[in-house]
């Protein structure tokens, strides 16, 4: 006996990937369950998320092809340059240098910052536009059952079934734990933390990545003459940091900012984030796959999180959708055991090429200082390389699903 089915899919997490992955299911004739445990409402509240997301232009691509875009007038800004160089604390940067310019790649920027709580809000306006997706939220999945089909009891007592369950609850994943899947991974002993600051000069959207001895301090531009601060420490010194005063956490921040765009200031709240890496040993279960965090969680070096989570909707979409039209079971491993291999490989290499970038630039080792120095600059004058590494950053390189390249799924 068939059995009968509220969803074709169901999603657990209504986040930054979760929220995508129900657009690009529905998108190809899909329908879909989104179990959040916050309140949409407190999830996009200016103090809950401080950070900026730096999305990349094939991510881009993503977006405007699920609706997204329409709902981000305003709030996009453009990264135009991303200057990468080494230096110490008040002794300014070294003379040698890395530059990316989105000129040599053709006419559009390499990618926006934007706010998440704006990315939040406008994925969840495109939610409300799409009747095949229904939003449960708050509310938490307590329990979920595989068989034939898959059985999701929540915290109200009511019960979901679909045909397939995506785990899109973050890097603790109760989901990706209940079902037995391992994960790898170790602490970095450093904190990032996150402030937004406003500033004289405009900053032509160009983003910085300043590699201290601490840890890099990424100065991301934000809409107007404002920019979002990454700032890694080794986590003692980032606790110290963070209890300072507000004139004293002033002053330490202007000493690794510098007065290249006037006088600045930090504004509003200030928020910390411990700095891991976590890799899970599968992605896949019968009727159980694993998506952005969930999977992988890696350090924020380069601004990729997001966008591997961005990658893995696209594959995870186009897998099960192409999967449907076929005719075959959605949640079977034989279909999700593609989305595993296409996705793996990508999402480890990076990871471990962002750890091994984080181990060579955040210490203060003479001869690795002079390497990593020769290594910036030797980059810059090799034009056909940096420009493979633009490519590389904007998610333009490699097996692409039809999202990313800017088609319907």
């Amino acid at each position: 006996m068939t059995p009968e089915f509220d969803s074709d899919v169901l999603i657990v997490g209504g986040g930054l990937t979760g929220l995508p992955l129900a657009l690009a299911c529905a998108q190809g004739g899909l329908s879909v369950t989104v179990v959040d445990a916050l309140d949409p409402v407190h999830a996009t509240a200016a103090g809950f998320d401080g950070r900026v997301s730096a999305i990349a232009f094939a991510s881009c691509r993503m977006l405007e092809r699920l609706g997204v875009t329409a709902h981000l007038e305003g709030q996009m800004q453009p990264i135009n340059d991303i200057m990468v160089s080494d230096g110490r604390v008040r002794d300014g940067a070294s003379p040698l240098f890395l530059h990316f310019d989105h000129t040599e790649i053709g006419d559009q920027p390499l990618g926006n910052l934007i706010e998440n709580r704006h990315i939040r809000a406008a994925l969840g306006k495109a939610i409300e536009k799409q009747p095949l997706v229904r939003l449960i939220a708050p509310d938490a999945v307590r329990k979920v059952d595989y068989g034939s089909a898959v059985t999701a009891t929540l915290a109200s007592g009511d019960t979901v079934t679909a045909r397939l369950c995506f785990a899109a609850d973050g890097r603790g994943s109760p989901t990706r734990e209940a079902a037995g899947i391992k994960t790898v991974g170790w602490d970095y002993g450093q904190t990032g933390i996150v402030c937004t600051v406003e500033h004289e000069l405009p900053h032509e959207g160009v983003a910085q990545e300043y590699f201290l001895p601490g840890g890099p301090f990424a100065i991301l531009p934000m809409v107007g003459n404002r920019a979002s601060l990454v700032w890694t420490e080794k986590t003692a010194d980032a606790k110290a940091i963070l209890a300072l005063s507000d004139a004293a956490f002033a002053e330490e921040m202007r000493a690794r900012f510098g007065d290249y765009l006037g006088t600045c200031a930090p504004v509003g709240p200030r928020w910390s984030y411990p700095l891991t890496l976590q890799l899970a040993r599968d992605y896949v279960r019968p009727r159980l796959a694993l998506v952005g965090d969930a999977a992988h969680g890696i350090h924020p070096i380069a601004g990729q999180g997001l966008n591997l989570g961005f990658r893995d909707v696209a594959a995870a979409a186009e897998v099960v959708v192409d999967a449907a039209r076929l005719g075959l079971d959605i949640g079977s491993l034989d279909v999700l055991e593609r989305y595993q291999r296409w996705r793996r490989f990508d999402n480890v290499a990076l990871s471990l090429l962002m750890d091994g970038l984080n181990r060579l630039f955040s210490n203060d080792i003479g001869p690795l200082r002079l390497a990593r120095d020769l290594g910036l600059g030797i980059v810059n004058e090799l034009p056909p390389l940096r420009r493979f590494f633009m490519r590389h950053a904007g998610g333009a390189v490699g097996d692409l699903p039809r999202l990313l390249k800017g088609e319907a799924v």
